[in-house]
């Protein structure tokens, strides 16, 4: 029976990752910074630990043969000097605490997935970037993501090996953009940002549990886009929602300007441009059960 670790476990996307750990019959180990949230089951356990402290309880490596990494504190809280400081450490400090506990205690640990984002990508409106790519985006997400990696690719030189999984705009019904993005939609006040063409590309949180899990499962290594086959554009998206709520549109497009104003310079989430290829896991053999943008959101909304 595989034994895994799971960092972030309580977090929108690590909760639908136990759903299918315990699908497969794994046990799940999960570190949290909440003593509260500790659980003891047959399943599912929790540790606690503080990385702002440098404490881990190191009991929650026993067993465990892979590591799925998730923790990170969120990019959409509005990016002050001193939280853009907390971004950065939220994800290198707890890889290196991860990894120095592993160390000093000398842990078999076989595997380490973590999650990284398609922030890496430049933006653009007419490039397709898959796995290969070596320019990474000079904005403060691509410094983030560059980072992110770099701490997990340490793993390596003690002979554990390491996927990536850079993540696209995930679609859930319990939270996240998706939540965001259909809000004002509710009250007949959606709108495109910009142009409306820069391209989203997105994934329904369940192919993402499941793609996490198919890494581990199958022990791949390297870098794999957490993205859905057919990306499509933020007026794409945002008719799509609307046509799936039946709800109208009938504001004009949310200019840029305005964005930046209320925003600052976490405006860039919502008008970056990244289309991104799923073409590298599905040659692995994952099967997305939701290919295309409407299907998925009928399942969330519906």
């Amino acid at each position: 029976m595989k034994t895994i670790l799971i960092t972030g476990a309580t977090g929108l996307i690590g909760k639908e990752i136990v759903r299918f750990c315990h699908q497969n019959q794994w046990v799940v180990h999960f570190l949290t910074t909440s003593k509260q949230k500790l659980k003891h089951e047959h399943n599912y356990k929790g540790f606690y630990w503080n990385p702002d402290e440098n404490v881990i309880d190191s009991a929650c490596f026993v067993g465990v043969d892979t590591i799925i990494n998730l923790v990170g504190a969120p990019i959409s809280n509005r990016w002050t000097t001193s939280y853009k400081n907390t971004i950065i450490s939220s994800r290198i400090d707890t890889a290196k605490l991860l990894l120095d506990t592993i160390k000093a205690h000398q842990f078999s640990i076989d595997h380490v997935i973590s999650a990284s984002a398609i922030g890496l990508y430049p933006s653009s409106q007419t490039k397709y970037y898959d796995e290969e790519l070596t320019n990474s985006s000079k904005s403060f997400l691509g410094t983030v993501v560059q980072k992110w990696e770099e701490a997990i690719d340490q793993f390596k030189d003690i002979g554990v090996k390491v996927s990536k999984v850079r993540i696209g705009l995930v679609l859930s019904e319990k939270g996240g953009a998706l939540t965001e993005i259909i809000k004002p939609m509710q009250f007949g006040l959606g709108a495109a940002f910009g142009s409306g063409e820069q391209w989203q590309s997105w994934i329904h949180i369940e192919d993402l549990a499941r793609l996490f899990v198919f890494i581990a499962e199958n022990n791949l290594e390297g870098v794999y886009n957490g993205v859905a086959p057919n990306p499509v554009s933020n007026s794409e998206l945002t008719k799509t929602a609307a046509k799936v709520l039946k709800k109208p549109l009938i504001l004009p497009n949310i200019p840029k300007f305005m964005m930046k104003l209320i925003l600052g310079e976490m405006h860039i989430l919502l008008f970056e441009s990244q289309r991104v290829s799923s073409s590298k896991v599905e040659s692995k053999g994952f099967d997305f059960q939701f290919h295309h943008l409407e299907p998925a959101l009928e399942d969330l909304l519906n």
